[in-house]
């Protein structure tokens, strides 16, 4: 269907920030976010905090719509249930955190793209650190950098970010392209893609999710893609900072799940053995280092996996995983643990990464 909105102007864009005791983030970012969002509607998603963000937003940000979810239900769970209460005049949504710092010019180069090519279903811009300091404001962003990627394994990595390694964004990156994941933190999605799909898996709780809904997509005939020309600027570890049991727990668990559901029936038996062992490699290591508390949430995560297999397998016969390796766009041919751990590599150009029209 085309669209009646006017070239350039982000009418139908519901900019939704999913909030949970972040007043402090909020009261920074919004300003921008209104300021900078184009003629976009911009929601706050309140999972039922005990702070007074609520408040907040009520008296300091009349223009902001809010919606107030059932409970605190995650970022998955409750991102489906605000985007649900949303009208049909909404074509697009965004997914922002609300650690983010939006920039002038940051929404609509990602709509005009969507707008150009209606296959795309998802589209993040880049993600550079949040600092006062200038030069770590050159950086990439863990969370999403230049595009995601995903190694023969299904490991995550982004142009700009392996591991916690970072580059330092000189414009290498600028480039509009297909990617394998767009990141949660800024993600402009298609509505109509997003409930033909059903939203986020919302057993994921959070960390992932992202992926999971990217991989699916393609697998459904979508494209999702990066694009360069928009940038903004991520605080991260806003809700669970990266050393956190917990997040390591969601992590490991939701990385088998993402695996399982999605892999290339031929390529399944190979990549879930192989992960499994690095998993417990990984366990290993974090035992070595005294990361005990760690090391028990990869085991405590892989007994979640296997005690809800059942559950996993429904989801994907559901979903119908139809693309090998080879077909997904934003993927590398090798292991990303070897590359990095192994051979040393720290920049995803060292990675030799065959990427479209190159």
């Amino acid at each position: 269907m085309a669209s009646s909105t006017p070239a350039g102007a982000c009418t139908d864009v519901a900019v939704v920030i999913l909030n949970w005791n972040g007043r402090d983030f909020l009261r920074r970012f919004l300003p921008a976010v209104l300021a900078h969002s184009e003629g976009a509607t911009v929601f706050v998603a309140d999972n039922a905090s005990t702070d007074d963000s609520v408040a907040l937003v009520r008296a300091e940000f009349p223009a902001v719509r809010r919606i107030e979810n059932s409970g605190n239900l995650g970022f998955c769970a409750g991102y489906n249930q605000a985007l649900a209460q949303l009208g049909p005049e909404f074509r697009y949504y965004v997914l922002l955190n609300s650690d983010v710092e939006v920039t002038p010019g940051w929404l609509r180069p990602q709509r005009e793209l969507l707008e150009a090519r209606p296959t795309i279903a998802a589209c993040q811009p880049k993600i550079r650190q949040y600092s006062a300091d200038e030069v770590q404001r050159q950086l990439f962003e863990y969370a999403g950098a230049g595009g995601g990627y995903l190694d023969s394994l299904g490991y995550p990595f982004c142009r700009g970010r392996l591991f916690d390694t970072l580059e330092t964004d000189t414009g290498q990156y600028d480039d509009p392209r297909p990617v394998a994941w767009a990141t949660g933190a800024c993600l402009l999605v298609r509505a109509e893609a997003w409930h033909a799909l059903g939203g986020l898996e919302s057993e994921f709780f959070a960390h992932m999710e992202e992926i999971d809904l990217c991989w699916r997509l393609q697998n459904a005939g979508w494209q999702v893609w990066y694009h360069g020309g928009a940038t903004v600027f991520h605080v991260g570890g806003g809700t669970l900072h990266k050393s956190n049991p917990r997040k390591t727990y969601l992590n490991f668990r939701n990385g088998l799940a993402l695996v399982f559901k999605n892999t290339h029936p031929a390529e399944l038996p190979g990549v879930m053995i192989s992960r499994v062992a690095l998993d417990w490699v990984a366990a290993l290591r974090l035992l070595s280092q005294g990361q005990w508390a760690d090391a028990r949430a990869v085991l405590r995560a892989h007994g979640h996996f296997l005690r809800h297999l059942g559950y996993w397998r429904q989801q994907r016969r559901k979903f119908r995983p139809r693309l090998r390796l080879a077909e997904r766009p934003g993927t590398y041919a090798g292991s990303l643990v070897w590359a990095y751990f192994g051979q040393g590599k720290r920049k995803f150009s060292e990675l030799g990464v065959k990427e479209p029209g190159r």
